[in-house]
């Protein structure tokens, strides 16, 4: 069954089958009406050789430049020669995928003038599994994701390069083996392909999907270390956090007690401390911080994604055309720049709790660095070392990008939101996170087989899923395997599902 696109209803979810799992899509039938009235509309200002931004002049600081009738016929061609201007490694197909779904998002709206086919061909490249290739970088996020959607664009005139069952082959070829007609570019069409800021805004929606599915994660890594700790749950307590009214803090405890719950920490059968430090005690406040940090930044995203973000754009009821900005990316820009930091704040508290599973002055009972060979053996001394460099770099990566403007197109782009280095920069911090959190379930799943009480439901769940990929460290051995193993296991989201299944959402 396919999804419907229409201009509104688009979720994160939705997006993510579309550009991940490959579901099929389809235009609705009014949208598809819209775009037919709002192209007629276009077509007759053009007849009339009314003044329209970027289909009978330049665009950027040569707006004013008014093209002839013959000009308007190859403009659009040049101008998306002009702006595939990106560098560097390609960007994964789902970050395409999912552009190519907003932007059509956005023309069924019936404000943007493209002729109907150019965006009939745009959803047959995603039935048919042609995805263009595109440099990762090169954008500003104003204007839109200029360059990389000129390289989706290229296919529209059957060139550019794309990929097609696992090959990359020229844009005409993969074009030709799919069975999709090239439908060229007329006035608008190019432009219409183009302005917005689709690809940033992809990449932030399937970031928020992970992200949300991570700091679940980081719950589970909490309760088992919690587990391990011999913590005091009572911070826990739903009447707390309901007290304080943070929702996200509310969700975060009562996902932690449900992972504790049937153990005999839960229940008082094990003697802990009147009050736990702070990366014990905190941590519904700080995951909880994140949650709500997410659930701003989704519904940011949702609306760019179910919105006009394009330039100009029409009114056909009014017959009347709109030059402006919404291209601009920073409604989008600015809360990623904080889910960045909320993910790289998550870590850090993740990486304290590992350091007290580690240090024997903190560990309450445990063995130096987890091992029972101390001085001969190390223990998992050295992953701290690891967790501890990712966090570095994820604090470095965490400065905002969206204060970070520089001028363009000689002072005519003279702000701009720098979103897509907001959106390629979160991903490294993300997978950083995989390997911190990661890090942290292992040293957790250490900790509780050197423990000789009964552990809540969730915790024995995850600690059995841990153990088909991580040995118990009885003797040291190298553990970059494990490392690694544990970063590509949490981003799995094995332990997740599995524990989901075992004593339900935690979300």
């Amino acid at each position: 069954m396919s999804l419907i696109l229409n201009g509104s209803g688009l979720t994160i979810e939705k997006l993510v089958k579309i550009a991940r799992h490959n579901e099929k899509v389809e235009l609705c039938p009014d949208a598809l009406t819209q775009m037919q009235k709002c192209r007629a509309m276009v077509e007759r200002k053009l007849e009339a050789r009314e003044i329209m931004y970027g289909i009978n002049t330049g665009i950027g600081e040569f707006s004013e430049v008014v093209l002839t009738d013959e000009q308007v016929q190859d403009f659009q061609k040049y101008l998306i020669y002009n702006h595939s201007a990106g560098i560097g490694d390609p960007a994964p197909l789902e970050y395409v995928r999912g552009a190519m779904v907003g932007r059509i998002n956005v023309h069924a709206h019936g404000n943007s003038g493209v002729r109907p086919i150019i965006t009939q061909t745009l959803i047959e490249m995603l039935n048919k599994g042609v995805t263009p290739f595109v440099c990762q970088k090169g954008s500003v996020g104003a204007c839109g994701d200029l360059a990389p959607m000129s390289q989706v664009a290229l296919l529209l005139l059957g060139e550019g390069q794309a990929y097609y069952n696992g090959e990359l082959l020229e844009g005409a070829v993969a074009m030709n083996r799919a069975g999709i007609e090239v439908p060229g570019l007329e006035a608008r069409d190019g432009l219409a392909t183009i302005n917005g800021s689709n690809v940033l805004t992809a990449m932030s929606a399937i970031l928020l999907y992970d992200t949300d599915r991570w700091l679940k994660q980081a719950e589970i890594g909490a309760a088992m270390s919690l587990e391990a700790l011999k913590a005091n749950m009572r911070p826990y307590s739903a009447k707390l956090h309901e007290i304080r009214g943070f929702s996200g803090a509310v969700r975060s405890a009562e996902a932690i007690r449900k992972l504790v719950t049937g153990g005999d920490l839960a229940e008082e059968r094990v003697k802990c401390k009147v009050q736990d430090a702070y990366s014990m005690r905190s941590t519904p406040q700080v995951v909880g911080a994140a949650h709500d940090a997410v659930r701003w930044a989704r519904s940011q995203v949702e609306i760019e994604l179910n919105g006009v973000g394009d330039n100009p754009i029409f009114f056909p009821d009014e017959n009347i055309q709109i030059s402006g900005a919404n291209f601009q990316g920073t409604p989008v820009s600015l809360p990623m720049d904080m889910i960045g930091a909320a993910i790289t704040m998550v870590s850090v508290m993740s990486e304290r709790r590992m350091n007290r599973l580690n240090n024997p002055a903190l560990s309450v009972g445990l063995p130096p660095f987890l091992t029972k060979g101390a001085g001969m053996f190390s223990g998992l001394m050295l992953t701290q070392y690891t967790a501890d460099s990712l966090i570095v770099e994820q604090r470095i990566l965490s400065a905002p990008a969206s204060i970070q403007s520089i001028p363009a197109a000689a002072d005519q782009e003279d702000f701009v939101s720098m979103g897509m280095n907001t959106a390629i920069k979160n991903t490294q911090i993300l997978d950083n996170a995989y390997g911190v959190l990661g890090i942290e379930i292992m040293a957790a799943a250490q900790a509780l087989d050197l423990r000789d009480y009964k552990f809540g439901a969730g915790v024995t769940k995850a600690h059995e899923v841990v153990r088909r990929y991580v040995e118990f460290l009885d003797i040291d051995r190298p553990l970059h395997k494990d490392n690694t193993a544990m970063q590509n296991l949490v981003k799995s989201c094995e332990i997740l599902e599995e524990v989901e299944q075992a004593v339900g959402s935690l979300a």
